[in-house]
């Protein structure tokens, strides 16, 4: 009996995590994307049965004024609009604490193409993999892990 309320109890907030998603057909109605203001990358180390922290990167502005965030962590942004999107980054100790020594800044540029349909969630990764990099290279994916597996 305690297992099966367990797994309930589990069950109930991984469909609440789900719900307070963006919805799609509200993004596409409205003609924005929402993008995840704040992310950090992570990946596996082989068969090893740990976790590399990666670099984290956090969105500081949007042409030059502060984003506003949802509940949710996502900011909206319209489709089909050129903007410059001021990012910092950050690298993580094993134990996920920030590295300060680490913060670095860039900026990346979207054109009227790089968001064509709303409805879309998207991530900005600090860099195109979460191992044996250095510095803030912003990387667009609609995906919450890394471009390229360092493995």
């Amino acid at each position: 009996m305690r297992l099966k309320l367990t797994m309930l109890a589990i069950l109930a907030i991984a469909l609440s995590a789900c719900q307070n998603l963006p919805d799609a057909k509200e993004g596409a109605n409205r003609k924005v994307v929402f993008l995840k203001a704040t992310h950090c990358l992570e990946e596996p180390v082989g068969d090893q049965d740990r976790i590399h922290f990666g670099p984290c990167l956090k969105i500081t502005d949007i042409n030059g004024e502060a984003p506003t965030v949802r509940s949710d962590g996502f900011i909206e942004l319209p489709v089909a609009r050129p903007m410059t999107i001021g990012t910092s980054c950050v690298y993580r100790h094993a134990d996920g604490t920030p590295i300060p020594a680490t913060v670095g800044t860039a900026e990346f540029q979207v054109d009227s193409t790089t968001f064509p349909d709303g409805g879309q969630r998207w991530y900005l990764h600090a860099h195109e993999q979460a191992r044996g990099v250095v510095g803030c290279q912003p990387t667009l994916s609609t995906s919450v892990f890394p471009t390229r597996k360092t493995d």
